[in-house]
Formats: C-alpha cells, structure tokens, sequence
C-alpha cells in the first residue's frame, strides 16, 4: 500500500474503515477441515493472539488496512499501531511511500 497523498504524522489512518474484526479460536480452526488456500488467507491475514485468530469479517472484502508490509530489515515502519489495532502514521510519510507497519506490534510472531 502506498501513500497516495503526504500523510501528517499522527493522522489516523483507515479510520472509516468499520468493518470489524472476528475472533476465532485457532483450535476450531484447526479442526474445520478447511482448504489450504482457505486456511492460508487466516495465516496470511490473521492477527494472532494467544488462542485466538483476528480476522475481517469476511475475506472477499479487504479494507486497505490488510494490505500494509513489514519495513525492510534494518528500516523502521512509518506506521504505528495501538492496542484496539488503529493504525497512525509514525511520522511524516511523503505521497508515493509505501505504509509499512511492524506486525509483531500488534500479533504474535509466527
């Protein structure tokens, strides 16, 4: 994802985005029998936290907020997020900079 305009440090990004978030408990999960491709949009998208996975509502309708990359090694993400997962620049960004965002801040590593 990258910045279509400058973007204020501070500015609250996708705050229009009121799609919500569901919480799944990865044991159920794991016992669904669900596809591969379809257990791979939970790995790919999920935020996972202890037990438990946070996913969209519904994966045919990703808000721009899923599609932000972790920084390259060594660079620090120009966005920030708190703990009800609003996400904020970190800084300035400049129109065409990609929005990345550290994703061990807010879910588990893998």
């Amino acid at each position: 994802m990258f910045a279509i305009e400058p973007i204020a440090e501070g500015a609250h990004l996708f705050e229009s985005d009121r799609s919500g978030l569901v919480w799944i408990d990865r044991a159920a999960l794991e016992e669904s029998g669900l596809s591969d491709e379809a257990w791979r949009l939970y790995h790919d998208f999920g935020i996972s936290r202890g037990d438990r996975i946070g996913c969209p509502r519904d994966f045919n309708n990703l808000t721009p907020g899923w599609y932000l990359n972790e920084p390259a090694a060594g660079d620090e993400p120009n966005v920030r997020v708190d703990n009800e997962l609003n996400f904020f620049a970190a800084r300035d960004i400049a129109r065409g900079e990609e929005l990345t965002v550290r994703y061990t801040d807010f879910s588990d590593a893998p």
